[in-house]
């Protein structure tokens, strides 16, 4: 599990998880709790399915600050998970702020 704070909106940092997943080839859609991903692909290494999730939870710390959970098994999607992390660090600085 690895932890990531970005100042997007949660709304739109699932949907960047969304997009971004569906683009590389697996599963990606909101779940049936609030501010949550599932990643769904096919089999991975010795695993036959491998799965992930993506939380995000609103004004963590402060207002405007989204903490994003990151969760993931397998062996492209965990590293897949991590370059997920820097895309989202990447949205985050080259998005609008507000101030």
């Amino acid at each position: 599990q690895k932890k990531a704070v970005s100042r997007l909106p949660p709304g739109e940092v699932l949907d960047l998880a969304i997009a971004f997943f569906t683009e590389r080839g697996y599963r990606a859609g909101r779940t049936g709790r609030p501010n949550q991903v599932f990643v769904m692909g096919k089999a991975e290494g010795i695993l036959p399915r491998v799965t992930g999730e993506v939380s995000a939870r609103a004004d963590v710390g402060k207002p405007g600050v989204t903490l994003v959970t990151l969760d993931a098994a397998g062996e492209r999607l965990g590293p897949l998970m991590d370059e997920f992390s820097k895309h989202l660090r990447a949205a985050g600085r080259g998005g609008t702020s507000a101030s």
